[in-house]
Order: C-alpha cells, then structure tokens, then sequence
C-alpha cells in the first residue's frame, strides 16, 4: 500500500471543491474569451464578452472561498506579504504560493477586461484587444488564468495525500476540464450572442478536448497502479457514472450528431459538460481527503 495512505488530512471540502470549479471556470473563459477577440469574427466579440464578464466575479468568489477556508480567515494576507518584514511573499518552488499571487494578478488583468466588457460607450475599449494594450492585458491575463485553470491539480500533487500524490497527471486533468466546462459554459450563456460561427467553434472545441479529457483520464486512473483498485472501489461509480458517462460521453454524442441539433440540445449538452466536470473534482477531493 502507498505510504501517502498514513499521512493526515488537510480536510479540504467544499469550499475548496468549489474553488477549484469556479477557478477553472474563471481562467478557462477568460483563455477563451481572448482566443475570440483575437482570432475571431467582428461578431464573435459580444461572445467573447460573456467571458470576460464571467471571470473577474468568478476570481473575485474564489479569493472570498480561499479566505473563508483558512483557519483563520483574517491573516490571509500573509500568503502575500511577510508578516516581519513586509515584505512580499513568494516562493516559486510552491504551487500554493504561486497560486495566490496567480490568483491575485489574474485578478487585476480581468479587472480591467471585465471593466472594458462593461463598457458599452467604448470608453476603455482600449483595454480590450484588438487595440496593443489590450492585446498586452488579453495575453497576460491569459497566461494566468490558465495557469489558475491547472495549478490546482499540481498543488493536490504535492500535498503527500493518497491519490493526488501517487499521479503527476492531475494537474493535466484539471486544465483540460476547465476548458471543456469554460467553452460549455460560453455556448449556454452565448446563446443569443448573436454569434453563430463563435458558438459553433466553442462546440467544436469542446467535443475535441472532451476527447482529450477522456484520455488524460485513463492515463491518470493507469499512473496510479495499485492505488486505482483503492480509489475506484470506493469512488468507482460517480467516477463512471457521472463523470465519464454524463460530463464526457453524453456531450460528446450530442455534439457529434451534427449540425442539426437543436438549441435546446446545445443547452443540455453544456448543462452535462458542467455537472461531470463539478463531480469530477468532487472525485478527486473528497476520495483521498476521506482516505
């Protein structure tokens, strides 16, 4: 039996379940959102606006969970800045540290989208691509916020806990589940954008990468070995049952049978996407933090 079986709990539960969910999300829609401004039609931007307009709240509720699970909420600060010397706190060699400062700068480049976003006399379109500081924002905020998207599963890592440290993978499983949910999310809410080439590449993207999830999956459930029979005896079922059948091969034969779906399908195949990627990290939490 693996050794990260005698280790004890950080007792992570819901709070962190849904941090790590609504982070994805955050990052993901943003990475796309830019994507859309960048490489998109002129009618793909009211698309690629719901992304904008999803992050920053969503940063904004992730920074309020964090706090909320620290034992004591009030010095969460010191994650940031050195309580001696005031001095800013960074170590680079740990995810946990690096995700904080993560989530504080993505939180500062989708401030000033979600402010652009908002705009709708195009006073502050200047920070919102194409324009070159937008363009600057959109990249670094990008770069973030995929890093908030799959950092998350590194940390889990590197905490020495049964699952998440006996595979390297699941950092690789939470960056391609934020993006199928991102992009599902952005065809629920898109809607009525206006933008039916945008909505059609994000459902095109999403079936691909819902293939590559189903993979990284396998490979994880392979990288674990002996651990796998532990896991899926105890977490098996919502494992297959609402992971891969509803949140991956659901969608993927929705999304497969063509063009002539109905709206209302599309609906139902982002709702699916969604629901098995919040199990997925229900999963993944609760089974090693009950181990």
């Amino acid at each position: 039996m693996s050794s990260t079986f005698f280790t004890a709990s950080p007792e992570w539960r819901w709070l962190i379940i849904l941090y790590f969910f609504i982070g994805g999300l955050a990052g993901g829609c943003y990475f796309l959102a830019v994507l859309l401004d960048l490489f998109g039609r002129p009618t793909d931007r009211r698309l690629a606006r719901l992304g904008y307009l999803v992050a920053f709240p969503g940063v904004a509720v992730c920074g309020l969970l964090l706090t909320l699970d620290l034992t004591r909420p009030e010095r969460f600060w010191h994650m940031l800045i050195q309580s001696g010397t005031w001095r800013p706190m960074l170590k680079v060699y740990s995810p946990m540290s690096a995700g904080a400062w993560c989530l504080l700068l993505f939180g500062g480049f989708s401030l000033l989208s979600f402010v652009a976003a908002l705009d709708e006399r195009g006073r502050f379109a200047a920070l919102r691509p194409p324009s070159p500081l937008g363009v600057l924002i959109g990249v670094l905020g990008g770069i973030f916020g995929a890093f908030l998207a799959g950092y998350t599963g590194v940390l889990l890592s590197v905490t020495n806990r049964p699952i998440w440290a006996d595979t390297h993978l699941l950092g690789l499983v939470f960056l391609v589940s934020a993006a199928s949910t991102s992009a599902a999310l952005l065809v629920l809410l898109g809607a009525g954008s206006g933008s039916p080439g945008g909505l059609r590449a994000l459902s095109r993207f999403d079936s691909w990468v819902l293939v590559l999830e189903l993979v990284a999956l396998i490979g994880l459930v392979i990288s674990l070995g002996s651990v796998a029979t532990v896991w899926l005896s105890a977490w098996g079922a919502l494992l297959f049952v609402g992971v891969v059948l509803v949140g991956i091969l659901a969608p993927l034969a929705l999304y497969w049978r063509g063009r002539g779906v109905p709206a209302g399908s599309h609906a139902l195949t982002s709702i699916l996407v969604l629901i098995g990627g919040f199990l997925l990290r229900v999963v993944v939490v609760l089974s090693s933090d009950g181990a």
